[in-house]
């Protein structure tokens, strides 16, 4: 009798404790800091998370029966959150940041750039230039916050074709349906325009030593790709290319509401594409899911998507011969 006693109490004082235990261990709730970094070649390169932008991309992208179908097939519930990845190029003599993301224009899953980049450990005072691949609130968003610039001794680079559309009120009055777009270039952009620090070039061209442009008009009339190139190694970062991996790689020709000319987008994504396969470019995505890196190869008429398989160290995983 004696010993059940002894043995229930010491059950129930076991049960009460892990109880308690459980109840000091409250769920966090909170993802760790987006930043993935590797050497490309002498350059260090960082990818910094920007966050996500949920879509329900079958009503915003062009064949909308295909894409249900591929998302399903992929176990995939709509709306997907798309990533919202950017680029920091730290040379030795110079960091450049490729895109800013949103800032405070997509709520609360976004406008982490500031954060994720601190966390990386650089601050936004650091950055030299910001290479943008177009202007659209979840690319160009982050240079401003609250009529601020957030990159206060950096240049902004971004093709003439962007500026001459998005801060032009001739084109806003004859684009009523993208007055959102045009409002927000200006809250973001102008405070670079207003401080002399907006640098627009004219399509292709080498902006610094190892960086060159690749127009890739379509999406915005200016769109932009950037090729990054250290010593024998190149690194494609391509904007807005592709929007959903899952179906754009198989077809290329699945458009964006978003897209201006959507029928040059097309025509842009398939170069880039095919460039991309036949040159063996590592390939930095903006919106394929986070760090966004990874190589394009031909799979019959259409593309597919490799990841850059993840790497605990920043060294370079360097191409494997064939056996």
């Amino acid at each position: 009798m004696f010993r059940t006693i002894v043995v229930t109490l010491a059950l129930t004082l076991a049960g009460l404790a892990t109880s308690a235990y459980a109840a000091d261990v409250p769920q966090v709730d909170t993802q760790a800091p987006g930043y993935y970094r590797f050497m490309l070649g002498k350059d260090e390169v960082t990818v910094i998370s920007d966050g996500t932008a949920p879509r329900e991309v079958d009503t915003i992208m062009s064949k909308p029966d295909e894409i249900r179908n591929v998302m399903r097939q992929d176990h995939q519930a709509l709306p997907i959150d798309l990533s919202i990845n950017t680029f920091l190029v730290n040379t030795g003599a110079k960091l450049i940041l490729v895109d800013t993301g949103a800032g405070e224009l997509f709520g609360a899953t976004s406008g982490k750039l500031v954060a994720n980049m601190r966390a990386a450990g650089y601050r936004p005072e650091q950055v030299d230039a910001v290479l943008l691949t177009h202007i659209h609130a979840d690319h160009s968003g982050g240079l401003s916050i609250g009529g601020k610039r957030v990159f206060p001794n950096a240049v902004v680079y971004v093709d003439k074709r962007d500026p001459a559309f998005w801060l032009s009120a001739a084109e806003e009055a004859k684009n009523p349906a993208k007055k959102t777009t045009f409002q927000q270039s200006h809250a973001t952009v102008d405070p670079y325009v207003k401080a002399g620090k907006l640098r627009p070039f004219d399509g292709a061209t080498q902006l610094f030593p190892g960086i060159r442009t690749i127009p890739a008009h379509g999406h915005t009339p200016g769109h932009t790709a950037y090729l990054i190139e250290s010593d024998g190694q190149a690194l494609l970062l391509w904007g807005d290319t592709i929007h959903l991996a899952e179906v754009q790689f198989a077809d290329p020709t699945v458009t964006i509401a978003y897209d201006v000319d959507p029928s040059a987008a097309i025509a842009s994504r398939k170069a880039l594409l095919a460039l991309a396969s036949k040159q063996g470019y590592l390939v930095g995505g903006a919106h394929i899911s986070f760090p966004g890196l990874g190589h394009v190869h031909t799979e019959g008429d259409a593309y597919a998507w490799t990841p850059l398989p993840y790497s605990a160290t920043v060294d370079m995983p360097k191409p494997k011969r064939t056996p």
